[in-house]
């Protein structure tokens, strides 16, 4: 809980700013509660407590704020808090110790009048517990006991979240805010340039959040949150050190992450290597899917009272591999070298007269270019890619009916080329406009969105005679928008719905490409007079957030006009008899399903906690193909879509002490695309155990994951090597983690 809040004078009567400070307790035995994280949610500051609890956050624009309080092994709470000019506000915090591994919000505040409708969102995030429990070696590992989330995976390294059915473009990644710059989104053997290890936080937007960063991300918003560009003051050096190891890959990770002040100006600083052989499964080792990479950046920021500037570089290199096709098509795998440069600059101005809080500024630049090498050191393809992004965002508070909103410009060129294939080079030129707003009536908290999106895809040169089509420039434009509700009946319970108009052009891979993909085992074949794909995207979900119990039961759809999607067309190619070829097409699609999750405290040490999960994709045939096939039914399963699945599990937690066990579970999936493999069911029984201790001014966490016990042998439906190999064995997992 929040204590009464005080305030002072500030000793700078003439800044318009204010600071908030506090201590962090705990509520049961009112010792400090050391490296607690705190996030004020408007300013979008972070903080991490001291050693003995407490904490500052520097020069706040006067007004009204969100601040969230997370720790491991207790509950978050969040408050809405009023910061005052020239005044130093005190809140002291006491956090609540809960078995909960998610860390279940409490909501401290004005309760009588319904005013905290606006803490229950659409979007969620993963920190603490949940994040070091489920630390993977990819980001899309990590998440993927969440409900709804999937892996589309190929190997060790190449892996990208699946959220409701919905992949690739349909799925942003994002990194402080920023898309990645890589081409994880066009192929499943290309791995995303974001090592989970030095993530804070991931924040996942759906709904009109998601509208902020893209019109086409209908599955949602992945956003790891790393603050390369620091945009508070530390007031002394801090940060983290990490060693992660693991058996079925003999796998080891090392990371280090600090930030410290030096007079005006912060310094931020990650450094991250990891390496891992080959992976062993039940049925023998899969080849060719060891990897090797180091994640690094270093940032700057000059701290102000009227705002920040501040700018980063950083450094991702990963080499590893792509198991051998299991029909042959590279008899001993392909080797990727990837590597991505990235400069960046971002600032924040304080607008207290003004309506507006703030403005904030971002642009990056993005070098990524991978090779993939096939036996005799024979490079097959490669790919090039430039990305420069630019985006303004005005934030404000009260503004005439609504609470708090964002309205701002975002633009990108990309110079994307691939060798090794008949796919022209080309350019893609992309500006948006978009605005998002949230407002509270009482007990309903309402949010809206709307975002218009500009689209150009430009090849190197028009060419009216290609095998594929006519090669020619393509531009498209639309809107899209948004809209949720959410009603709190008070005593945890909330009701809520969403609606998503998605839009999402043809990306330049699934116009232009022709050519050979050894790597993914594919003919891949663009189609230049693809039309853009719109989605319909409708969910209603119900949630109860108590002291002894957390539920949410969701039922979404999602219906799709011209749903574009490579369809493998059971087709050798021509030139390259070895690999089928894969169409780019479009048609309309429905993908729906329903998700539940809840965590029940049995007794005051022990928690129960189940997930379920169940997605239905499905598509129409188009007219040529009823043509060809008059007797095929109308509705065809979609390829790629996971089957229903869920986890059970129990928790023990006492003090700093953690451990427990969960059983995954998945029913067969036997509704699959052309000429798709059926996968059958399977359970799979972990264990896990994490501890926690506080020497002096360090804070150490242990954890250890014992994944697939009973060495079963399964394989996972959206793996693509699943004919090739079954998923990993077992995996004795260790991680230690160092705050100070």
């Amino acid at each position: 809980m929040f204590l009464p809040i005080k305030k002072t004078s500030a000793a700078d009567p003439d800044t318009q700013a204010g600071t908030l400070v506090g201590t962090i307790t705990d509520r049961e035995t009112s010792e400090p509660i050391s490296f607690a994280y705190l996030y004020l949610e408007e300013a979008n500051r972070t903080i991490t407590a001291h050693s003995d609890g407490t904490y500052e956050f520097r020069d706040i624009p006067a007004g009204t704020y969100t601040l969230r309080v997370t720790r491991i092994g207790y509950r978050t709470v969040s408050q809405s808090i009023e910061i005052t000019a020239n005044e130093t506000t005190v809140v002291d915090i006491s956090l609540q110790p809960t078995v909960f591994s998610s860390g279940a919000i409490e909501v401290v505040g004005s309760q009588d009048n319904g005013g905290n409708a606006n803490l229950e969102h659409a979007s969620k995030s993963i920190s603490g517990t949940d994040l070091r429990q489920n630390l993977g070696t990819t980001l899309s590992e990590t998440m993927d006991d969440l409900p709804g989330f999937s892996s589309r995976s190929m190997g060790s390294a190449p892996a990208r979240p699946v959220i409701r059915g919905l992949g690739g473009e349909r799925v942003l990644i994002l990194q402080d805010g920023e898309r990645t710059g890589d081409v994880s989104s066009q192929s499943a053997d290309h791995a995303v340039t974001i090592d989970p290890m030095a993530a804070e936080e991931i924040e996942i937007a759906r709904g009109p959040a998601a509208l902020i960063y893209g019109s086409n991300a209908i599955g949602g918003v992945v956003n790891v949150v790393r603050n390369q560009i620091a945009n508070s003051m530390p007031d002394h050096i801090h940060g983290t050190a990490t060693l992660q190891g693991e058996t079925v890959n003999t796998g080891g990770n090392a990371a280090v992450e600090a930030g410290m002040p030096i007079g005006s100006f912060a310094v931020q600083a990650d450094l991250n290597y990891r390496t891992a052989s080959d992976l062993n499964t039940p049925a023998g080792t899969l080849e060719n899917s060891d990897l090797q990479s180091t994640n690094n950046a270093l940032g700057l920021s000059y701290i102000r009272p009227w705002g920040y500037l501040g700018a980063a570089s950083s450094l991702y290199l990963n080499n590893y591999g792509i198991p051998p096709d299991p029909e042959g098509g590279h008899a001993e795998g392909v080797d990727i070298e990837m590597e991505k440069y990235q400069v960046e600059g971002a600032t924040e101005v304080y607008l207290p007269k003004s309506s507006f809080r703030s403005i904030t500024a971002d642009i990056s630049y993005k070098h990524y270019f991978h090779k993939e090498i096939e036996s005799g050191g024979i490079i097959g393809t490669e790919f090039g890619l430039l990305t420069t992004n630019a985006s303004v965002k005005a934030h404000h508070s009260d503004l005439g009916i609504f609470s708090k909103g964002t309205m701002g410009l975002w633009a990108e060129t990309k110079d994307y080329a691939v060798n090794g294939a008949n796919t022209p080079d080309s350019d893609a030129h992309s500006f948006s406009a978009f605005i998002v707003e949230e407002t509270d009536w009482g007990s309903l908290h309402l949010e809206g969105g709307l975002r218009y999106d500009y689209s150009r895809a430009v090849p190197a040169e028009e060419n009216p005679d290609s095998e594929i089509g006519h090669i020619r420039s393509r531009t498209f434009h639309a809107l899209a928008s948004s809209v949720s509700a959410i009603y709190n009946f008070g005593q945890g319970y909330y009701l809520g719905s969403t609606l998503m108009h998605s839009f999402r052009p043809p990306s330049q891979e699934e116009l232009y490409s022709e050519g050979p993909h050894l790597a993914s085992y594919s003919y891949e074949i663009g189609n230049p007079d693809l039309d853009p794909e719109r989605g319909l995207g409708k969910e209603l979900f119900v949630r109860y957030r108590g002291d002894d119990i957390s539920a949410e039961v969701t039922g979404y759809h999602n219906g799709f006009s011209n749903y574009i999607y490579p369809r493998n067309t059971g087709r050798q190619n021509s030139r390259f008899p070895s690999l089928n070829d894969y169409q780019f097409k479009g048609a309309n699609a429905r993908i729906y399903g329903v998700e539940v999750a809840t965590e029940i405290q049995l007794f005051s040490n022990i928690a129960l906690n189940g997930m379920l999960s169940y997605t239905h994709g499905e598509r129409e045939l188009t007219q040529n193909e009823q043509e060809i096939d008059p007797e095929a039914n109308d509705i065809q399963p979609l390829p790629m879509i996971p089957p229903l699945k869920s986890t059970v599990g129990l928790t023990y937690a006492d003090d700093g002490f953690q451990f427990g066990g969960k059983a995954r579970i998945a029913a067969k999936q036997t509704r699959t695309g052309d000429f798709e493999t059926s996968t059958d069911g399977y359970t799979v029984v972990d264990l896990f155990g994490q501890y926690r201790f506080q020497s002096g001014n360090l804070l150490h966490t242990f954890s250890i994951n014992a994944e697939n016990i009973f060495d079963t042998t399964y394989r996972d439906h959206l793996s693509r090597i699943k004919n090739l190999m079954p998923e990993p064995g077992r995996n004795i997992s260790l991680l230690y983690q160092l705050y100070f």
